[in-house]
């Protein structure tokens, strides 16, 4: 009867633990299963980094042997590998239990211990979670590598968890991954000039230093230190007290030499600085030398261009005033020409420079005389913008009040038809178009058209 006891006790024992085993087999199966379906790549690429442990469990050992061996087990090991430990361990339970008989009714109360305690290991494991959402390939940004997109290369992502444990503990790997020391290509071509200027180009400067810009523009055929030189000089002429310094320290022949160069932006750069230095008065009875050829220069350059633009600022400011605009009267076909043709930045720029000679009624008779395109005529239609609108209305108003003033009226057969005199005056289309405006939307441009019409 004692065998048939003894049987029996070691079949609840076997028993026991199988349903133990089954109880981690139910609760973690699941998530391990779901882990391995979507790390499926991650695996095969860190089969090296997976620590294989060990465990062999000697035969008397205890219950709680095995439940240390599970918990000692590596964050890069997979639950189905403490499954096996269990497994394998279960004819060690079976010799545990053939012994419990020997210390009396004590087996039953070890079976459910053992039961209990891998239970709780079982929850505490699929509580925890962090070991598994490090293994499913969550990846975060370095903060140390640039944003997605950036011109410094793309973001590379950090592993955290199991990888990353393995390397804080020093443990070795199969495989070594080695930084790359290759430094990313930049993605826009830079161009080193090396050269030392001894200013910043925003600096106001005095005397001292403004010959001493002087001199290095003067002696220096680098383009980009006289392109740096002319900047500056261009700056510091913007104030008063330095147009008379630079124009005293002999600097306007230096700049105007340049305005020969072929180098379009040397030339650009010239113009720019002679126009602030042409605010000043004395300095446009030096600057009138060489005012025919800034034209010259600005008519046959690139339309629409920024040293042409530049040469009709120049050119406008230098008509201001009545003193030289008898110096560009040859030019004035071009100038409606270019009015014709231009953008609408240059449309704007050249009809301030044609109002400065209509303001001048010795200017007129030359004036109206030119041969001018009869496409201007479009420059009154109601879908210009106020600016364009106000200005060939103040052109049209001027020329029309100076007519008048000076009697050309009566003397009509002199001009062609192909003239300004023709187009304003004589066809009659000029001021049908300024009559249409007089329904505009915009009420600025409906006051001058109600202006300019009280005058006819």
């Amino acid at each position: 009867m004692g065998r048939t006891r003894e049987a029996g006790c070691v079949a609840a024992g076997v028993v026991i633990g199988a349903g133990a085993c089954y109880c981690v087999y139910r609760l973690t199966w699941g998530r391990d299963e779901k882990i391995w379906d979507n790390n499926d790549e991650d695996d095969k690429e860190e089969s090296s980094d997976i620590v294989e442990t060990g465990v062999e469990i000697g035969k008397g050992a205890k219950p709680n042997a095995v439940v240390g061996a599970v918990a000692r087990l590596q964050g890069d090991s997979k639950v189905k590998s403490e499954m096996g430990v269990v497994l394998e361990s279960g004819s060690d339970v079976k010799a545990e239990v053939h012994l419990g008989p020997q210390s009396g009714g004590g087996l039953e109360a070890k079976a459910k211990a053992l039961f209990s305690t891998l239970k709780e290991q079982a929850s505490a494991k699929a509580g925890r979670g962090t070991r598994f959402g490090t293994i499913s390939g969550n990846r975060t940004l370095a903060p140390s590598l640039p944003c997605p997109g950036g011109r410094g290369g793309g973001c590379h992502p950090t592993r955290s968890g199991a990888r990353a444990r393995s390397r804080a503990s020093g443990k070795t790997k199969g495989r070594t991954r080695s930084k790359s020391t290759r430094t990313p290509a930049s993605a826009w071509p830079v161009r080193r000039v090396k050269f030392n200027f001894p200013y910043k180009i925003d600096d106001i400067l005095g005397a001292p230093d403004l010959q001493k810009v002087l001199n290095i523009l003067e002696r220096s055929n680098d383009p980009f230190i006289q392109e740096v030189a002319l900047v500056t000089l261009g700056n510091n002429a913007a104030y008063s007290f330095n147009q008379n310094a630079i124009r005293e320290l002999g600097g306007l022949p230096i700049i105007a030499k340049l305005i020969k160069t072929k180098d379009l932006i040397i030339r650009e750069k010239a113009y720019n600085a002679l126009n602030n230095l042409s605010v000043n008065a004395e300095n446009q009875g030096k600057i009138k030398t060489y005012i025919s050829q800034v034209c010259d220069d600005t008519m046959i350059c690139c339309l629409d261009s920024a040293v042409q633009m530049a040469g009709l600022r120049l050119l406008t400011n230098m008509t201001v005033t009545n003193h030289y605009q008898h110096l560009l009267s040859y030019s004035f076909p071009d100038f409606f020409a270019l009015l014709f043709l231009g953008n609408y930045f240059t449309k704007i720029q050249i009809m301030k420079l044609i109002i400065n000679f209509t303001e001048n009624p010795a200017m007129t008779r030359e004036l109206v005389s030119c041969k001018v395109p009869s496409e201007l005529i479009s420059l009154f239609n109601k879908e210009w913008d106020r600016e364009i609108l106000l200005n060939i209305l103040t052109l049209f108003e001027n020329i029309n009040d100076n007519i008048k003033s000076e009697g050309l009226a009566s003397s009509k057969k002199e001009f062609s038809r192909s003239s300004l005199f023709f187009l304003f005056k004589e066809s009659g289309v000029c001021v049908k178009k300024i009559k249409a405006l007089a329904n505009h939307n915009d009420l600025v441009v409906k006051v001058k058209v109600l202006k300019v019409l009280t005058k006819l």
